[in-house]
């Protein structure tokens, strides 16, 4: 497993959406919809592209909010805040998603293991305080 992986964070009204891995990796579950940046492609673009794929909604990226390497699949992701157009959350694609949902993000300990990367909770509570 290689390459750069972009995760599109995606809120509204209290709630950040999410989907369950059709392969789970480790204890990762469920995570914001992310995959791999194809070669050329800027990671805020990916991460928009990843959100239609998986969850079915069409997103506008705002803004890297950091990028780490995940402590569970060891990946490097860059996280990047996406508003919604449109669209309703879904399993867009069954291969590699087995259900999409909106998560209220007091909730969110209880979806992703080891709690989620700081700068993206810190763009989570300021985004939903408004």
């Amino acid at each position: 497993m290689g390459g750069l992986i972009a995760g599109a964070v995606v809120a509204r009204q209290g709630e950040v959406l999410l989907i369950r891995r059709a392969r789970p990796v480790g204890s990762l579950v469920w995570s914001f919809p992310a995959g791999k940046v194809e070669p050329g492609e800027p990671v805020t673009d990916a991460a928009a592209r990843e959100a239609l794929e998986e969850a079915g909604v069409s997103v506008a990226p705002v803004v890297a909010l950091g990028s780490r390497v995940h402590p569970v699949t060891g990946r490097r992701v860059v996280y990047v805040a996406c508003r919604l157009l449109g669209g309703v959350a879904r399993v867009a694609s069954s291969r590699e998603v087995t259900e999409a949902a909106w998560v209220p993000v007091d909730e969110l300990g209880g979806y992703v293991p080891g709690g989620v990367y700081p700068p993206v909770r810190a763009y989570l509570d300021r985004a939903l305080a408004r």
